[in-house]
């Protein structure tokens, strides 16, 4: 059900519960230039900021070909799609995807599988990631296919708008034709602020908003993600990546260090070599493993700890306006803005903090539009996580580009909302139906966040 201005303002429309300057709690950083993703929680205390700085360098710093003489950060791939973190989350935003095969922008991957009899299974001959780049002496799996093509449409009141479709393939497969039943999955590099906030959510509190039956009939039926939790040796709540698939901030560090970059760990200990790459497989490695217990940890805890940048222009009366219409929209329902963090996070930085994230950590289905096609976990080839919204409006100052989705394809938070479907269908189509200037007052709030 929808609801109209005067409807709002009858039930006493509650800012407070949709917004706050500190959209981060304590831990926020009140910082608006092309370093506002960089900066720590503005609450550790000094050795937590220590520790963030350790972290800091082994995000930010090249990895290279073993054996070298810099044994903290050799053990390079043999195969890896980047050389650091930060080359895809440069200055801990979000990466823009390439605009065609021969673009070397960093930042765009693609996750693989085939079909098996108890879920997905790795491509048999380049595994569950292309890696589009190597080491001397090693050849790269393939390079990443990719074909635009523009889709028209508009509005109800005649505005006419374009969105941007994406088609994904492998080119110059080096080691044979892909598996013919292979499935494809785009995923772009988001941003890294807030993570550790978003694991102090209790699981609890994520799981009540779910409704996987739609109990109430509105349309949308989140629900979670259950994945391994190598570290703990369960399944667990899935939090973090496109389809939820991770559940702690350090499973998802530690997977990015292997799936992205080649280093290997305590949770992932194997390098990523199928059998037929044998020229992988005996590359030689930087240690076992490669990322000591002791720098995964000072990782985990900066990306655990880096502060969410302030909203801005509070105050502002179209910004007012477009808060009310998002949640007149429905867009709050699954972009959920307001959470308590939990009193149990190891960090105390992090516990009892009142933040505004604007998620609800469950998958959605998104419609076919988005699709993927490709199972993860209990997430279907149609449904995604739904992102958080925070820090969003700073995207083009950190990272000189508007461009949003798990592929990118959206070239503006308007594409994005465009684009959505299935159980967001209802909302995009409210979102239709409201005037120019209405539609402008609700970008203009997502641009203040």
């Amino acid at each position: 059900m929808f609801l109209t201005g005067c409807q709002l303002g009858a039930l006493g429309f509650d800012y407070g519960e949709v917004y706050d300057e500190r959209l981060g709690g304590e831990t926020t950083a009140f910082a608006v230039g092309k370093s506002s993703f960089e900066l720590s929680a503005r609450n550790l205390d000094t050795p937590l900021r220590r520790a963030f700085e350790v972290g800091d360098s082994f995000f930010e710093q090249n990895w290279v070909t073993a054996p070298a003489s810099t044994k903290a950060r050799d053990g390079l791939g043999p195969t890896m799609n980047a050389l650091s973190c930060s080359s895809c989350h440069s200055h801990d935003g979000r990466a823009r995807p390439p605009e065609n095969a021969e673009d070397p922008e960093r930042g765009l991957l693609l996750r693989l599988s085939i079909p098996g009899p108890g879920g997905p299974l790795d491509e048999p001959s380049y595994g569950g990631q292309l890696q589009d780049r190597s080491i001397l002496g090693v050849p790269p799996e393939g390079r990443i296919g990719i074909i635009y093509r523009d889709i028209t449409g508009i509005y109800p009141d005649g505005t006419k708008y374009s969105l941007r479709g994406s088609t994904y393939s492998i080119e110059d497969p080096a080691f044979g034709p892909v598996h013919p039943e292979v499935m494809i999955s785009p995923r772009i590099a988001p941003s890294t602020i807030g993570m550790g906030l978003l694991e102090a959510i209790p699981e609890e509190e994520i799981l009540a908003l779910a409704d996987p039956e739609d109990a109430d009939n509105d349309g949308i039926s989140g629900h979670a993600n259950y994945v391994w939790d190598i570290r703990n040796g369960k399944l667990s709540l899935g939090r973090f990546g496109w389809k939820a698939n991770q559940p702690t901030v350090e499973q998802q560090a530690a997977g990015a260090f292997l799936g992205d970059i080649g280093i290997t760990s305590s949770l992932f200990t194997e390098e990523n070599c199928p059998a037929v790459q044998t020229d992988c497989s005996e590359a030689p490695n930087g240690g076992k493993p490669e990322l000591t217990e002791d720098r995964l940890e000072k990782v985990t805890i900066y990306t655990q700890t880096l502060a969410v940048p302030a909203m801005r222009n509070t105050e502002d009366d179209e910004v007012k306006h477009g808060a009310r219409l998002f949640v007149q929209s429905q867009c709050s329902a699954c972009h959920t803005p307001r959470h308590e963090t939990g009193e149990d996070h190891p960090l105390e930085p992090l516990r009892g903090q009142i933040i505004y994230p604007y998620t609800d950590l469950l998958l959605h289905d998104m419609g076919e539009g988005l699709a993927d096609h490709r199972p993860d976990g209990l997430a279907s080839g149609t449904e995604w996580r739904t992102p958080p919204l925070w820090g969003i409006g700073l995207v083009e100052t950190v990272n000189g580009h508007t461009f949003f989705l798990h592929d990118g394809r959206a070239r503006n938070l308007e594409e994005a909302i465009l684009w959505h479907d299935g159980e967001a269908k209802e909302s995009r189509d409210h979102f239709m139906g409201l005037t120019l200037e209405e539609r402008n007052a609700l970008l203009k709030f997502l641009g203040s966040l």
